[in-house]
């Protein structure tokens, strides 16, 4: 009897050091993978947006919408000049052309500066939304939390996003017969 009572102590322990062992590598083997495909296959980043070409065709709206993956605003632009210029880029606070900080709802804000007038060749507004601090409704979007028109000097229109938090952004033009379009994506999460 001594000697069984004497093996059953050194199982248990080398049954307790076992599962300790085996827990100790569980964290390790249910890790994932480091190449793990990005939220709904988005790469964009969240560095500045910026192309060059200064454009005479002028803004009409703004509006937005919102999509599986990312809220998207859109400015559309009357005439088919060239592909319009344009500046999209996360700041501490978008300011106009008189340097005073815009306050927008969310966590951070992108500044969207576009080289075409909100106004025509004679100076009347192209662009005039009821109230510049709430230029588009965007109650109930994922990550948009205000859009602000700025304002327009000079050639260079200016509008503010607030959005939830520094996320994963895209800016690109659409051209058709109607005219062009800048489109700025949002992605809803990293």
């Amino acid at each position: 009897m001594s000697h069984t009572i004497q093996r059953r102590p050194r199982l248990r322990a080398a049954a307790v050091s076992a599962v300790l062992a085996a827990g100790a590598l569980l964290p390790l083997s249910t890790a994932a993978p480091a190449d793990a495909a990005p939220y709904c296959g988005i790469t964009w980043g969240s560095g500045d947006k910026t192309a060059a070409p200064m454009s005479t065709d002028t803004v009409r709206n703004v509006r937005a919408g919102r999509q599986p993956c990312f809220d998207r605003l859109v400015v559309d632009l009357s005439g088919y000049d060239r592909s319009v210029g344009y500046s999209v880029r996360y700041v501490g606070a978008v300011t106009g052309t008189s340097g005073v900080p815009v306050p927008l709802a969310g966590a951070t804000d992108l500044q969207i500066n576009l080289w075409a007038p909100a106004y025509d060749s004679t100076g009347r507004a192209t662009y005039r939304p009821a109230d510049p601090m709430h230029a588009v409704n965007v109650s109930g979007f994922e990550t948009f939390r205000q859009v602000a028109y700025v304002d327009s000097f000079e050639g260079e229109t200016t509008l503010g996003l607030g959005v939830r938090g520094r996320l994963p952004m895209r800016a690109f033009v659409i051209q058709d017969p109607a005219g062009q379009r800048l489109v700025i994506d949002v992605a809803h999460r990293w």
